[in-house]
């Protein structure tokens, strides 16, 4: 019984253990000024990081027009996301949107329309 309890413990430590590397697992973040006007926007800009290779997690919010990215480091980089916002009709900080995406988007989504 004895050595099923230190067992027990030593599973439950390596657990532990895994768990906490895990967590701390060099998730990095970063947030990206986009020409983003309106929540049809956020969801085709949401929709695009949740396909990204490495991203985790992804918030537009619109009203100050940043996208914060929670993505891994190991898998991505900050170029090939910013290269995604691009390829998905916006501008991401000083980068321009490709021209052919951003001639895709919904009237609405474009930066000459303004919030709506």
């Amino acid at each position: 019984m004895k050595i099923f309890r230190n067992l027990s413990l030593v599973f439950v430590m390596l657990l532990a253990a895994l768990g906490a590397q895990a967590q701390s697992g060099n998730e990095k973040t970063i947030q990206i000024k986009t020409s983003a006007v309106c929540d049809m926007c956020k969801k085709s800009l949401e929709k695009a990081m949740a396909y990204e290779k490495g991203v985790k997690k992804s918030n537009l919010d619109v009203d100050s027009k940043m996208l914060t990215v929670s993505f891994d480091p190991k898998k991505t980089n900050e170029d090939k996301i910013r290269k995604a916002v691009n390829d998905t009709g916006y501008d991401a900080d000083d980068k321009p949107a490709t021209p052919r995406a951003y001639n895709k988007l919904d009237d609405c989504c474009r930066k000459e329309a303004g919030a709506h």
